[in-house]
């Protein structure tokens, strides 16, 4: 079976790597001829809307499917009806005010929202959500980029100018207990199977160390998850991995952000669980069985952010598992990821401490 995969970063190199041991042959696109996917099997360089690279990257393919959420949804529309997930999940995803809107209409609840075209609709959009608030653009925002905080009216022109005065969504600021997401896959069948929830700790805006499962999982919570995991799943016809971020408050969980598609916070599952996530993805979408998703004991990710660590300190740790993505250093870039085991949560929270002493940017 041949999978081709529109995009080549990390997450397209992890799946060429679990394509391997699944004897499923994948094909990448990316405009860098150097991506890190590019370095692990078979690559075509060429920009995403290119017809001629598009036209060369699903030639003979079995399957299509994407790493990423803001590759093109015109040019994912014009592959057909080989693409997993479904142009659709890519379309909402791309958009923090469908997003939302989705979210809503399923059941899972988000904070108080307001679209935002320009200031005089951002005035408007605070008497209607409050202060402090987040102003988000709309499209193309990710690891903290493209939002600003609002805790006082005075500072709205700033905050406009901050997000590139272009359409944006503010939302009310959630006083949350911890974030929280849900990685799981969905079958061609309909069948659904949930990762454990993971606990998330960001700084700057970027993903730092997440935590499977979360600490203090409750049954109730887990299968609260599961549920909206579900019902966003069952509304877009959906195949393939995906993860939906989630603050809790007051025990509640809201609804952040989707994506469609293979998930950092989800990283841990290469050696945490009984199957990795894009092990997974993959089985999806190439109809065949979904695996295990259990996990195995206390499991961590920690980002590697900036600069490499020295491997021999990492991997004298017991337990860890380093992982890098073959992209050249530079501040605020995820340039791999080390995965950690423990027998017990003390253990393991142990070993994060350590991991992070080794890193620079930790």
């Amino acid at each position: 079976m041949r999978v081709a995969i529109v995009g080549g970063g990390q997450l397209g190199r992890m799946l060429v790597q679990a394509g391997e041991r699944l004897g499923i042959a994948c094909v990448t696109l990316d405009p860098a001829a150097d991506s890190p996917a590019a370095q692990v099997g078979p690559a075509i360089t060429g920009g995403y809307d290119d017809p001629t690279a598009l036209a060369q990257l699903v030639d003979h393919a079995d399957v299509i499917t994407y790493e990423f959420e803001n590759v093109p949804v015109d040019a994912v529309r014009a592959l057909g009806g080989r693409v997993s997930p479904p142009p659709i999940a890519l379309e909402t995803a791309q958009d923090r005010i469908a997003e939302k809107t989705l979210f809503t209409d399923v059941g899972l609840p988000v904070p108080t929202f307001a679209a935002v075209d320009d200031l005089a609709s951002l005035m408007v959009a605070v008497e209607a959500v409050g202060l402090p608030a987040v102003l988000k653009t709309r499209r193309f925002g990710y690891d903290g980029k493209g939002q600003a905080v609002i805790r006082s009216a005075e500072l709205l022109e700033d905050a406009w100018r901050a997000v590139g005065e272009v359409p944006s969504i503010l939302e009310a600021f959630v006083p949350f207990e911890r974030e929280l997401s849900i990685v799981a896959v969905r079958a061609r069948d309909e069948e659904l199977r949930c990762y454990p929830l993971v606990e998330n700790h960001h700084r700057d805006g970027i993903l730092r160390v997440s935590y499977a499962p979360a600490p203090e999982l409750t049954d109730e919570l887990q299968a609260a998850a599961e549920a909206h995991a579900r019902a966003v799943a069952d509304r877009l016809g959906y195949v393939g991995v995906f993860a939906i971020e989630l603050f809790q408050a007051r025990g509640t969980l809201l609804g952040n952000e989707m994506a469609p598609r293979v998930h950092n916070s989800g990283h841990w599952t290469i050696e945490g669980a009984e199957t990795s996530q894009f092990e997974n993805h993959l089985r999806a979408i190439c109809g065949l069985p979904l695996g295990d998703v259990g996990v195995r004991g206390h499991v961590a990710m920690v980002n590697v952010i900036g600069q490499e660590p020295d491997a021999s300190a990492i991997l004298a740790i017991p337990g860890a598992h380093l992982h890098s993505y073959g992209k050249q250093p530079r501040p605020g870039r995820k340039l791999g990821h080390i995965t950690l085991l423990a027998d017990d949560a003390d253990t393991l929270r142990e070993r994060v401490v350590q991991v992070s002493g080794h890193l620079t940017d930790a």
